[in-house]
């Protein structure tokens, strides 16, 4: 058997709208439907580590409005039964979602962790 070579890193600035959402089957999926996907971070930070995604393109939190309201409750809805379950599950968990220079990927994304970083 030959040795797996690693893909290389990704170097865009739309990790979701380029991989994730176009190939939810490589990831370890949480959530999935037709507005969000929720899925275990490809490069986690924390012991645990689940970013979930608006599947329409949302630049960031600042920049959405009204023509987003609904993606954005049901966005709120899956980081809401996420976090429940990672509380439940590990004691705590923190919500988090980067903007301007701390957002690498300028697609709306919110991380939900626990656990020590890595």
């Amino acid at each position: 058997m030959e040795p797996s070579i690693p893909p290389p890193a990704y170097t865009g600035t739309d990790f979701y709208c380029d991989v994730a959402i176009p190939d939810p089957g490589s990831l370890d999926v949480v959530h999935l439907d037709e507005r969000v996907l929720a899925f275990h971070h490809t490069r986690p930070f924390w012991q645990v580590h689940v970013v979930v995604v608006p599947r329409r393109h949302i630049a960031s939190f600042t920049t959405a409005g009204a023509a987003e309201e609904d993606d954005l409750r049901a966005l709120l809805e899956v980081v809401q039964q996420v976090a429940r379950q990672v509380e439940r599950e590990h004691g705590a968990a923190a919500v988090l979602t980067n903007l301007g220079s701390y957002q690498d990927s300028k697609h709306l994304h919110v991380h939900v962790h626990s656990g020590p970083q890595r």
